[in-house]
């Protein structure tokens, strides 16, 4: 299994709006996730030290998989509407391969 880390920073207009609404576009982006056989789930962080940085975790079974989500034709269309809320900044993304997990 694979994680996707990204992280943003949202427009400090407002950070508790902004991370509202960037939290309902990422729970409506799943439909396009769930479309993807080896998508496996996803977790959204909000910083209590900065309230203006997100962290999203998503899981793969493979970089393939996520490969696919890219390709996505909706993927860009999602993605911009994400990015209404977000600083503009170089995409801060890493692959990582899960090591263990305790979920419960």
């Amino acid at each position: 299994m694979i994680a996707i880390v990204s992280h943003a920073w949202l427009l400090d207009d407002d950070p508790s709006a902004r991370a509202d609404a960037y939290s309902r576009i990422t729970a409506d982006f799943e439909e396009v996730h769930a479309t993807i056989a080896g998508y496996r789930g996803r977790r959204l962080l909000h910083g209590s030290d900065d309230p203006r940085h997100v962290v999203n975790i998503r899981f793969f079974d493979r970089v393939e998989d996520y490969d696919e989500l890219v390709a996505h034709p909706d993927y860009a269309t999602w993605i911009a509407r994400l990015s209404e809320h977000i600083e503009p900044r170089d995409p801060q993304k890493e692959i990582l391969t899960l090591l263990l997990a305790t979920d419960r």
